[in-house]
């Protein structure tokens, strides 16, 4: 039966997997941090698929090291970043660039004209 709920916490700097009993108590956890990617001044981007690797190899491990399956999680919360954007190849589900992050700032001006 499973009796654990997992949670993502795909942020800014790092990506981490938490396990929680019934009663809400963490009884697991592991982090990775993640490259900032500053091509410009203004500039805000994340390798997509170090995050792809990164959200994986948390969840393994959490899973590992907690001595749990996959199978043992009833449920499974994620946060993001939200306004992160990342345009992806359908047919071979590679990206086509960085991820675009949410502090970038290049089109500050564009947003600015549509008020």
């Amino acid at each position: 039966m499973a009796d654990f709920v997992g949670a993502v916490d795909q942020g800014t700097t790092s990506t981490r997997f938490m396990i929680f009993d019934h009663g809400g108590n963490e009884i697991a956890r592991y982090q990775l941090e993640h490259e900032q990617i500053l091509p410009r001044a203004g500039w805000v981007e994340h390798n997509p698929l170090e995050i792809w690797e990164r959200t994986r190899a948390v969840i393994e491990t959490t899973l590992t090291r907690a001595n749990l399956t996959a199978a043992d999680l009833a449920a499974l919360g994620i946060t993001n970043q939200r306004e992160t954007t990342v345009v992806w190849n359908r047919i071979t589900g590679r990206p086509y660039y960085n991820a675009i992050v949410w502090q970038d700032t290049r089109t500050d001006r564009i947003a600015a004209a549509l008020d």
